[in-house]
């Protein structure tokens, strides 16, 4: 590829044609997208779109399949993290990646190779650090220990860190994710101030508000494909919902259902940490009827993980009420929800789904091991044979695919995971199932599964709060549809003909 010196002058990285495949799974497919001097280009799309894999191969984490990448006009190859930092290229990750039992400086010295033999002129490199902190805004104590140090002070050292190691592009994966609002506030100062001085910012977000007042251009992702790179000027936050999630309405095969049957949980008016934009609940008030399923929509991070805490007693409200099946819920308290029969698919499979080094039997049975079946009545002296027997009784019922029921739950895929805790939740007969991202990583064979076993849930008269980032999944399962935004409810939409455009306005908060 031979560029002109126009381009060449503005453009400092491209990538053409990246394809990353794990597998038989397309995590990136054929993307192109190019980074000039002095702007902001955002890689916008849902959870699962391909941005960070996409980032993560351009900073050597991980080798594209296929493509080529292009810095400053040289075809290069990088193959590590530390070839990116060579051609000045810096990455601040989601989940920080500093060594906590370190001071702030000796983290951003770590792996200095600008020094000669084994001596580091420490006086003159906290000079120029110091000299770097100031000139940006990131205002860090050097002698600090990480551990001692807030979130937005560790992304602060992140960004220092890569400026002192000379990167000119700068990555900044989800960078708002964990900030309070004036933590970001301080954040786009720095953006602002490094731009002005010629360095190019590739920002990742799914968060529309955000994307909409740092942007230069915005390159939408989806389904691990480029959907359109847009001017930010050009574009609104509505039409950049719409094309993030995708305009076209496939019909769900699954029959719409109008419950007008028992109430089981409603909440009134509640609140928690409603100043959080994006980890709060502002004035929530909503009902979820016997015999439906509720999907909640929206860009991922906007107070859903909360709901779902809430309505598992993982949390308790700072105003407002919750009734469960027509009584007010006075102590918040997981234990206590289960024995209201409300069941649970987490967010995170893996923290707070299964004990991973437990077997497959004996997480079938975490729940209900004081059930006189499965033990003495106290749950101390199990009934070993009892729970192979089930466990077996439920590998078949639920298709659970592993060697033995005796292996490490770890040790199984993503969908299987899914099927153990499935056939843990469901066979509680729960009047409430409250189900998070309950298919993310899986395969179109075990979300097709979990999707019907959830539909036979429903029309068995259980209650269901479906909470997805796959708008998709939203209406090919949802009888009613609630949009979330900065933690609060933006509209409700029949799951008949669901009107997308105005919930593409909703999802962006309009």
């Amino acid at each position: 590829m031979h560029l002109s010196a126009e381009k060449a002058a503005k453009e400092v990285l491209r990538m053409e044609h990246i394809t990353k495949q794990f597998g038989a799974v397309y995590a990136n497919r054929d993307i192109s997208f190019d980074v000039r001097e002095g702007e902001v280009h955002t890689l916008l799309g849902e959870n699962g779109a391909g941005k960070s894999t996409l980032m993560n191969v351009l900073f050597g984490l991980y080798q594209p399949t296929a493509g080529d990448i292009y810095v400053r006009g040289e075809k290069v190859r990088i193959e590590s993290p530390a070839q990116a930092v060579r051609y000045g290229i810096g990455m601040v990750h989601q989940h920080f990646m500093l060594v906590e039992a370190m001071t702030v400086f000796e983290n951003i010295i770590l792996g200095d190779t600008r020094s000669k033999g084994i001596f580091i002129d420490q006086a003159a490199r906290r000079k120029e650090i110091m000299e770097l902190s100031e000139r940006y805004g990131l205002d860090v104590d050097l002698d600090l220990p990480v551990t001692e140090l807030a979130v937005g002070a560790q992304q602060r050292v992140e960004i220092l860190k890569a400026l002192y190691r000379g990167c000119d592009i700068l990555v900044l994966d989800e960078p708002t994710a964990a900030l309070t609002d004036v933590e970001v506030e301080g954040l786009f100062e720095i953006m602002n101030k490094l731009k002005s001085e010629g360095k190019s910012i590739i920002f990742i977000s799914h968060k529309m508000r955000e994307v909409l007042r740092v942007s230069d251009r915005i390159t939408i992702l989806r389904a691990g494909q480029t959907v359109e790179t847009v001017n930010i000027g050009e574009v609104t936050g509505e039409e950049l919902a719409s094309k993030m999630i995708g305009r076209e309405l496939k019909p769900s095969q699954y029959a719409k259902i109008e419950a007008d049957g028992e109430v089981i949980a409603s909440l009134n008016h509640v609140c928690y940490h409603k100043e959080s934009k994006h980890n709060g609940l502002n004035d929530i008030s909503l009902q979820i009827r016997r015999g439906e399923i509720v999907g909640i929509a929206g860009v991922d991070g906007n107070g859903q993980s909360q709901l779902a805490m809430l309505l598992t007693g993982n949390i308790s409200p700072e105003a407002g009420s919750m009734d469960l099946k027509g009584n007010k819920v006075a102590r918040f308290d997981p234990n206590g929800f289960i024995e209201e029969s409300i069941s649970h698919i987490p967010e995170d499979r893996n923290k707070a789904g299964l004990v991973g080094s437990m077997s497959v039997a004996d997480n079938l049975v975490l729940k209900i091991t004081r059930e006189p079946r499965f033990s003495d009545g106290n749950g101390l002296h199990l009934k070993k044979k009892a729970i192979h027997d089930y466990a077996l009784e439920m590998q078949e019922k639920y298709d659970i695919r592993c060697s033995s029921v005796t292996q490490e739950s770890r040790n199984l895929s993503g969908g299987n995971q899914q099927k153990v805790i499935l056939a843990r939740e469901l066979e509680a007969s729960p009047d409430l199932l409250v189900a998070v991202h309950p298919t993310r990583g899986l395969d179109i064979g075990a979300a097709r599964f979990i999707h019907d076993t959830m539909i036979m849930q429903r029309d068995t008269g259980c209650a269901v709060l479906l909470i997805s980032a796959d708008f998709d999944e939203i209406l090919e399962l949802s009888d009613r549809i609630l949009v979330m935004f900065e933690g609060q409810i933006m509209g409700e939409y029949s799951g008949k003909n669901p009107p997308i455009e105005e919930i593409s306005m909703a999802m962006a908060g309009k």
